[in-house]
């Protein structure tokens, strides 16, 4: 069974530094996938956006900028507000969302307390996985070219 921890609510899609939107949003996080979050816009489309990016990124981005590339997290306040933001870069194009920080911090606790971190890797079950599938193969399956050669000697003339 695995346990799923969720939050909506409402981000600020940053347009210019004097004007943002409302984009409601799903905070995902999934025991079956452990190093993820997941976060699902509603954008007033058929189809919601969705983006998935490691837990830990968001849970340094609380405290201090990070990542590279395709996602940035970072804490800032504004109007006496703290917030965290989040940019998104994509082929698609380039997004600056703002949430409050309190709110995503209250939820990154909760994903910390179901799966503290450093114990993500136990609940991937990579360990018997391996296991059950090294009982399913044969030693001879496992030698690359074929059976085990023998020990016996090869017959005179072969």
């Amino acid at each position: 069974m695995h346990t799923v921890v969720e939050r909506e609510l409402e981000l600020g899609l940053v347009l210019s530094p004097e004007r943002s939107v409302p984009v409601p949003a799903r905070l995902t996080y999934r025991t079956d996938d452990p190093y993820a979050v997941h976060v699902t816009f509603h954008i007033g489309s058929d189809t919601p956006v969705q983006w998935t990016f490691a837990r830990e990124l968001l849970v340094e981005g609380v405290f201090r900028p990070c990542g590279d590339g395709d996602v940035r997290v970072w804490p800032t306040k504004f109007d006496g507000r703290s917030l965290v933001c989040v940019e998104l870069d994509s082929p698609d194009g380039r997004a600056l969302l703002e949430a409050p920080a309190a709110a995503v911090s209250a939820w990154l606790e909760r994903t910390l307390r179901v799966v503290p971190p450093g114990s993500e890797q136990g609940l991937l079950g990579l360990d018997k996985g391996l296991s059950d599938l090294l009982a399913m193969a044969s030693t001879d399956d496992l030698l690359p070219g074929g059976p085990r050669p023998s020990d016996e000697a090869p017959e005179a003339g072969a």
